[in-house]
């Protein structure tokens, strides 16, 4: 259980402003949080509550869309074998709507057992869980699994998303009311089993809060302690994408040291290009990435995303890094181009890009033939579903093939680096591929994964 003053601190480390809960390395979260071992002894019939990757779109049969859904295997029958009564719950998408009816049938399919689905759970009004749930529960034999409903269904779900650390005192009694329901009318133990979870949804960051034990599944403890440490040790990263604040993990990257070769494209790139062209006292046009008429787009470049473009490049070039930035861009109009103009809008890489990072790519297969080599790939080259810009993601996407090949290990993030992978290439083709996308650039960038950060606290304050 918790209590409105203990949240108040809760989630002021959440959000990385409690002086008294400083940031750790990766390492040390993974240390603090216990697996799904550590639970071998609790008795049959317990009930165990387990946050799912339950945001899956299900295709006609298994293996088609569900991905998510078959990374939970191990942890849900290591909890029937032991006969919990798991309740899985999570999101899906980000409209209230959207329902995990159809999740839940594909689960049982996998499963080869029933997996009801629990509807409406939460009483809004009163903020309590309603009893109907805890009867359920009590009524289901044990080796069960139960699904409830979309989590973001209820506004409480949500509570954190936009949350500022002065509104965190008015926030305390509603999340530690939440919390404490899910306590005494769910379960008192909590597995974590959803690796692409990393918002500071109530079901990840605020549940853990009230739990007596809490654990790390099967699936997620080993992407976290083997791919994703030895993604920490790159030596090759590519980052690309529409929104400048990957600047932000891309310099944690740079910032360890271990990287040597950068490529970068996208929005990513428009700022290191304006960056590199005022650091040697010349300019470069950005087109509409930098009118102010677009400030409220995401492809709007800001002021301080230049200056910490230039930073991020002094940086790197002092410990040898080297940067491989693109040479053209495909605009709007479909058609190649080695500089934008005012009111021109960049969608993908252009055939020169694509020439210029095979050749680097080869250069750096060369220097690390033979030597235990690491390279990570993250996002898109450009706006890829669209035929006209999909080129030199798809071009790209062979050169990943080709390092791994050759012998290097190649990681590739998920969300939409994954999806250029499977249409233009083969799972084979890396080494791994995450299932999620964001999680993996939080563990490897600035800020650590917000999940991460609850389930240390409630380790350490828990009976574990």
């Amino acid at each position: 259980m918790t209590d409105p003053s203990a949240m108040l601190a809760w989630t002021q480390a959440i959000l990385g402003v409690n002086p008294l809960v400083p940031k750790r390395p990766l390492p040390d979260y993974l240390k603090a949080i216990p697996r799904l071992a550590s639970l071998a002894g609790v008795p049959s019939g317990t009930p165990v509550l387990v946050r799912g990757d339950v945001d899956v779109k299900p295709g006609k049969t298994v293996g088609e869309g569900d991905i998510r859904l078959r990374s939970m295997v191990e942890t849900l029958r290591f909890g029937q074998s032991k006969g919990w009564k798991q309740i899985v719950f999570g999101h899906k998408g980000r409209k209230p709507e959207e329902s995990l009816d159809a999740v839940g049938r594909r689960l049982g399919e996998i499963l080869g057992c029933n997996v009801p689905l629990v509807a409406d759970w939460l009483d809004e009004s009163t903020m309590t869980i309603r009893d109907q749930v805890t009867e359920t529960i009590q009524a289901a034999a044990p080796g069960c699994i139960l699904l409830l409903e979309n989590t973001r269904k209820y506004e409480i779900e949500r509570l954190l998303w936009k949350a500022k650390p002065a509104d965190l005192p008015g926030l305390a009694d509603k999340l530690a009311k939440i919390a404490n329901e899910y306590f005494a009318k769910i379960a008192t133990i909590y597995l974590n089993e959803a690796l692409s979870a990393g918002s500071l949804d109530t079901s990840t960051t605020i549940v853990p809060a009230a739990m007596d034990r809490v654990a790390l599944g099967a699936y997620v403890a080993h992407e976290f302690d083997g791919p994703m440490m030895r993604c920490l040790s790159a030596d090759l990263v590519v980052f690309s994408g529409l929104k400048t604040d990957k600047l932000d993990d891309l310099e944690a990257v740079i910032g360890r040291g271990a990287v040597e070769m950068v490529f970068v494209a996208g929005s990513l790139a428009l700022a290191v290009k304006k960056a590199e062209a005022l650091l040697a006292g010349n300019d470069f046009c950005l087109g509409v990435a930098e009118d102010p008429a677009h400030a409220d787009k995401p492809y709007f470049i800001a002021t301080q995303r230049i200056e910490q473009a230039k930073r991020m490049l002094s940086n790197g070039r002092v410990k040898g890094i080297e940067f491989v930035l693109p040479i053209d861009f495909v605009l709007q109009d479909g058609k190649p181009a080695d500089r934008l103009q005012p009111g021109d809008q960049q969608f993908d890489v252009g055939p020169k890009t694509s020439d210029q990072f095979a050749r680097k790519i080869g250069e750096f297969i060369a220097r690390h033939k033979g030597k235990p080599t690491a390279a990570f790939y993250n996002g898109v080259l450009g706006m890829f579903e669209e035929p006209r810009f999909e080129d030199g993601t798809r071009k790209f996407i062979a050169q990943l093939k080709r390092m791994k090949d050759a012998g290097i290990e190649v990681f590739v993030g998920g969300g939409e680096g994954g999806e250029a992978l499977h249409r233009y290439g083969k799972e084979d083709d890396c080494t791994h591929c995450f299932t999620a996308g964001g999680t993996v650039l939080n563990a490897l960038g600035s800020e650590p994964v917000p999940y991460l950060v609850a389930l240390t606290m409630a380790a350490k304050r828990g009976r574990q």
